[in-house]
């Protein structure tokens, strides 16, 4: 056990990927450690590059189960030996599992709970079985957290709704999006040569992982109507299991495939960011979010972009529109002429930087203590 038990928190967690949440994770402990805090991470899976940026001095326990809830007698364990004074479970599973190791570990440690994803459109087309067995478990258990962090104000009012909590017990607290590293990430090298010089044809951008929430199928179309239109290029940066569709809807539509042609899918990318400040836009295509990181991450570099008007938080982060045009999901004609209309007069770098003012780490971490029950002052 720490020394320091009036500076100690303790995170619950799985690092299972290469995606945002496990860079938003890391930079908010990363801001707790500037706080002066002792941060004990108890980890249900370590698969992510993330995990090297983690300071020095934070305290990573492995929980065994490589599964939320099959870890939950490990944390009952840990917690009933640790008794920290506060444990900040991320994701709605680690917070299920939170809930029912507290109670077998008979433990007073304070839950508080994170949640990026807007539930009910995640779970939109799926059947009536499949959403009561999602909401039962949220419905019973989350009464018992102490407090609920949601990382959009669409987030926060869809799981008041859900878990059927007064939306006062839940807050509202930014991503740390902005870092003191973002600027020398993004001044870094970037390996494509598209991307090398930012003149001549524009390079539009999306990024994600290859997966139905992200429709990078509506992105491709767009695509394919501005080209008609004016030269342009498309870079996706991410992977996943929807690649392979995605390449044969390219084929289909006449796309040239690799740094050759118009449309290149150079896979996961370590440092987007170099990536990302290079691009003439960037185009959010989700179906859903909870708060989209690399929108943010865009409009923090100074790039112009394009969103779809999905639940959650494109809306917040353009400001209805004043920081970048919003479109219905899955249009891809509209998302076309927004692309056009933005190439056409894109928004000042300065301007598009106002639309991140609370993203940055120091007021992130802030809030979080705040929310934690660690620091005084209500969170904002």
């Amino acid at each position: 056990m720490s020394p320091a038990a009036d500076k100690r928190l303790a995170i619950f967690a799985s690092f299972s990927g290469q995606g945002g949440v496990e860079r938003m994770l890391v930079h908010l402990i990363q801001g707790f450690c500037e706080h002066g805090y002792a941060v004990d991470l108890l980890l249900v899976r370590a698969n992510s590059a993330a995990l090297a940026q983690l300071p020095a001095k934070v305290r990573r326990i492995p929980l065994g189960p490589g599964h939320t809830l099959l870890a939950t007698l490990a944390l009952a364990r840990w917690l009933r030996r640790e008794r920290p004074p506060v444990l900040l479970a991320v994701k709605d599973r680690a917070g299920r599992a939170a809930v029912m190791a507290r109670a077998l570990a008979r433990s007073e440690t304070r839950l508080v709970l994170r949640l990026g994803t807007n539930l009910s459109a995640a779970l939109s087309g799926r059947g009536l079985l499949q959403r009561w067995l999602r909401q039962r478990p949220i419905r019973l258990l989350y009464p018992a957290i102490e407090r609920i962090v949601a990382v959009s104000e669409g987030v926060a009012e869809d799981t008041a709704r859900i878990a059927r909590v007064a939306r006062s017990r839940i807050d509202v607290i930014r991503n740390p999006v902005v870092t003191p590293e973002l600027a020398a990430h993004a001044a870094a090298s970037c390996p494509h040569p598209w991307l090398r010089a930012r003149a001549g044809t524009p390079t539009l951008i999306g990024a994600g992982r290859l997966q139905r929430q992200k429709d990078f199928p509506t992105l491709l179309r767009a695509f394919d109507l501005v080209r008609r239109q004016r030269a342009c290029r498309l870079i996706i940066l991410g992977e996943g299991r929807g690649r392979g569709a995605l390449e044969a809807l390219a084929q289909a539509l006449g796309l040239r495939l690799g740094a050759d042609g118009d449309l290149d899918l150079p896979g996961f990318q370590a440092n987007p960011y170099c990536w990302l400040a290079r691009a003439d836009l960037f185009v959010l295509s989700s179906a859903w979010e909870g708060s989209p990181n690399v929108l943010a991450e865009a409009l923090a570099l100074g790039i112009p972009a394009v969103a779809t008007d999905c639940p959650s938080g494109p809306r917040e982060l353009l400001a209805a529109g004043r920081f970048g045009p919003l479109v219905p999901v899955g249009d891809s004609a509209a998302l076309a002429a927004a692309i056009l209309r933005t190439l056409a007069a894109p928004l000042p770098a300065r301007v598009l930087q106002q639309a991140v003012a609370d993203y940055t780490q120091t007021a992130s971490a802030s809030a979080y203590l705040r929310a934690l029950g660690l620091e005084t002052g209500p969170p904002r």
